[in-house]
């Protein structure tokens, strides 16, 4: 790109429409996107905030017969200030979001299927949020002395499992082990091979709406190998109480967003129903490609595992991630999907 001596850097999978925006804010000019000299302070009219429209009336009947009704461009011009407004919210919504994760992932967002926007009273968290009186950090003060993980007296094998990454940093478990990864006391550093899931998402993902009733979806922007980390499944942690008073309540409006932690016994729920994070959006299918597993790092409470989705297979780029709510063989399904693609209610077999 012109303009700039050093190099310049922007998102890879980022629209044509960013790339312009990002060239106009640097004052950068680049040819093959339109962005030159001429039209560097050009900008898209999103919508008109006020506008007349003079009706013409044609005096030659041989143009328009007098029994043809005039038709208005009202309609149309409603749905394109419509459509400029929704654009415009979820280019917001885009930002908030990247503004609150905290993870390598970029996230974006697109609806080419309706006008529907945002959605209302949803906030993005990147952790457990805890309701009162409950600690998902056990205090935990110790960590392996390893100087190269995996060793002899690393964290998993300190919990009396084994290590659950290969060398190239893969799942190599069977679904129902638990994962140790190495805490914040340990001596290894950032780049150790057991610390994944803490690293949180590495892949582009895009919250998208479906063409087929399903509300929103996420797909990813990235291929992404089997048995890698994508997600965390977060939302507000409250007790099983808690969560049979509110599944009453989600069952009436046909929604939940539910999750038990029942690793170890079932006095805890995850709800993300208004806390949480692109997990939220994930669809159901009977031919899933995530796969859920309990991860332990600095809290070894067996009552509060972090929910980890892993991949069960190659995704290829576009493709949308799903995740079975019957989890067969594992968790059965006991309350209906979220009308935004969340996951459901699971109760362990």
């Amino acid at each position: 790109m012109e303009g700039w001596r050093g190099a310049w850097y922007v998102p890879c999978l980022a629209s044509h429409e960013t790339l312009q925006e990002l060239c106009r804010k640097e004052n950068l000019r680049c040819k093959s996107i339109g962005i030159t000299n001429k039209s560097l302070k050009s900008y898209e009219v999103e919508y008109l905030c006020d506008y007349k429209v003079e009706e013409v009336r044609e005096t030659q009947t041989n143009l328009i017969p007098l029994s043809a009704e005039i038709q208005k461009p009202e309609p149309v011009a409603d749905y394109i200030v419509k459509k400029a407004k929704q654009r415009i919210a979820l280019q917001r919504w885009k930002e908030e979001l990247n503004r609150k994760k905290n993870h390598k992932g970029m996230i974006l967002v697109e609806n080419t299927v309706d006008l529907e926007g945002p959605p209302i009273d949803f906030y993005y968290i990147n952790e457990y949020k805890p309701a009162p009186g409950i600690n998902v950090i056990n205090g935990i003060t110790t960590g392996c002395e390893c100087s190269d993980c995996p060793a002899e007296k690393c964290c998993p094998k300190e919990a009396g499992f084994i290590l659950a990454y290969n060398k190239q940093k893969k799942l190599k478990i069977q679904p129902g082990l638990p994962i140790y990864e190495c805490n914040s006391f340990c001596r290894c550093g950032p780049d150790c091979p057991n610390r994944i899931v803490q690293k949180g998402t590495q892949y582009s993902l895009c919250i998208f709406r479906t063409n087929n009733g399903r509300g929103w979806g996420v797909k990813t922007l990235q291929k992404i190998k089997t048995n890698s980390f994508v997600m965390e499944y977060v939302g507000e942690v409250i007790t099983s109480e808690e969560a049979e008073r509110r599944g009453q309540f989600y069952d009436n409006q046909g929604n939940t967003y539910l999750f038990d932690l029942d690793y170890d016994s079932d006095e805890f729920t995850v709800d993300a129903a208004r806390y949480g994070n692109v997990s939220h959006f994930v669809n159901h299918s009977c031919d899933p490609n995530l796969q859920v597993f309990n991860v332990f790092i600095d809290n070894l409470d067996l009552r509060l595992p972090r929910i980890a989705l892993f991949s069960t297979r190659t995704i290829k780029a576009g493709e949308e991630l799903t995740f079975d709510y019957q989890m067969k063989g594992l968790q059965i399904l006991s309350v209906v999907e979220g009308s935004y693609g969340a996951l459901a209610n699971f109760v362990a077999v």
